[in-house]
């Protein structure tokens, strides 16, 4: 199933969790405007797993950015769980971000002088309800790992304590912005398996940008963005686990 605009939620239940009508977003330097995104409407349901896909300056990360409370629209509304966001002061954006959503991104700003456990038990002081730091490293398959630094973890090790950074606080969403974008083939399975399991396990909405088409068929919707625009939605009648897809 295809369409042109955003459909609303593709799984049952009461309102999306994100609900964005009309989002525009224009970065002005000096007398030069870019236009980042062009009138995006889009409903997210609770516990769906998305992928966006576009060019590079399509707007994948412009959208996520301001779903995440990194960013806000220029024009028009976006709302999470009853609560708006744009025009929201910075200091309530802080507090969404820190209650409600887990970052992952291409590269992984882990502490080098702490552990994997130290690294992740950091975000439980600032969280409402953390899981104990020790299921969060559990859940990405590095309790074995947990007393070593980052120095001595491979690539995609490190990128698994970023994930099990991003979940210890218990996030309703999950933002990725290409997790496996500086990893190899079967190092970037394995993240995308954690992910996976994330999604599927916890019930974390998960949104994940990635240039690797392959990677769209793991994912309930698959959004095409470009030139700010979404392109077109795509719905998986079926999603592959990670050790199906190949690329």
């Amino acid at each position: 199933m295809t369409a042109t605009q955003a459909p609303l939620p593709s799984r049952p239940g009461g309102a999306p969790l994100f609900r964005a009508r009309g989002l525009s977003k224009v970065y002005r330097t000096g007398e030069i405007e870019v236009q980042a995104l062009r009138g995006v409407d889009l409903d997210v349901a609770a516990g769906e797993f998305i992928v966006l896909l576009g060019a590079s300056g399509s707007g994948k990360s412009t959208l996520l950015n301001i779903l995440g409370g990194l960013d806000t629209p220029t024009t028009g509304e976006v709302v999470f769980a009853g609560q708006a966001l744009h025009g929201a002061r910075e200091a309530a954006l802080t507090a969404y971000r820190r209650e409600h959503v887990g970052f992952v991104f291409q590269f992984y700003n882990l502490i080098p002088s702490l552990t994997v456990r130290e690294n992740v038990a950091l975000v439980t002081d600032i969280a409402r309800d953390p899981m104990p730091a020790d299921e969060a490293v559990d859940l990405v398959g590095l309790t074995p790992r947990r007393d070593h630094f980052p120095s001595q973890l491979s690539g995609g090790e490190q990128q698994r304590v970023a994930i099990a950074r991003a979940i210890v606080k218990r996030p309703e969403v999950l933002l990725c912005d290409e997790p496996t974008g500086a990893l190899d083939y079967q190092t970037g399975k394995l993240v995308l398996e954690v992910i996976a399991r994330v999604n599927r396990d916890i019930g974390t909405t998960a949104i994940v940008i990635t240039h690797n088409a392959a990677i769209a068929a793991m994912a309930d919707r698959v959004i095409y963005l470009g030139d700010g625009r979404i392109q077109r939605i795509e719905v998986n009648a079926q999603r592959l686990s990670p050790s199906e897809l190949s690329w």
